[in-house]
């Protein structure tokens, strides 16, 4: 049974989808507003995709995690090419989404995939200080830094709960 299969795991998926979906929007809304023109489309179509590959991470663990990773990469690099024609990357809602993944990699997956991606997770949020230090700086360091340290904890508790469940067929007693 998988993560999102378990009721805690469908609610945690339900109330992430509702602070990606509430953030998406909100972003969007200040974008327009502060920027204004077509600099909201895509900060909005980054962290819609990335988003989606964090709610269906279960599905294809490492390829969903080194997408969002790279997807976050492009948006990243676009907002450094594009110097202040574009509002800096990764959006906080892009960068909570990466975190996702990048925790979930690190809980889940082959330690040598599970380091890959967090090293890409890492790349990408330095990218983003080339970019310069503004509040989504911080903001993608913060989120990585919570998931660089909850996976591999996650990991652990997940190891150490299964090595004390007794197996099918054994005895409770």
């Amino acid at each position: 049974m998988t993560s999102a299969e378990r009721p805690a795991g469908m609610l945690v998926d339900v109330g992430l989808g509702i602070v990606f979906v509430a953030g998406i929007g909100f972003t969007a809304y200040m974008l327009m507003d502060s920027w204004g023109g077509a600099s909201w489309v895509l900060t909005s179509v980054v962290s819609v995709v990335v988003c989606a590959l964090a709610l269906s991470r279960e599905k294809q663990k490492a390829l969903f995690a080194g997408a969002g990773v790279a997807v976050t990469a492009f948006a990243v690099a676009a907002s450094l090419l594009a110097g202040d024609s574009l509002p800096q990357e990764p959006a906080p809602i892009t960068a909570l989404a990466m975190a996702v993944l990048v925790g979930s990699a690190l809980r889940t997956l082959p330690i040598g995939a599970a380091a890959g991606i967090a090293l890409g997770g890492v790349a990408v949020v330095f990218g983003a200080w080339l970019d310069g230090r503004a509040a989504v700086t911080f903001l993608a360091t913060a989120a990585l830094a919570v998931a660089l340290v909850l996976g591999p904890v996650m990991r652990a508790i997940d190891h150490t709960s299964r090595i004390s469940r007794p197996h099918d067929g054994d005895s409770v007693i």
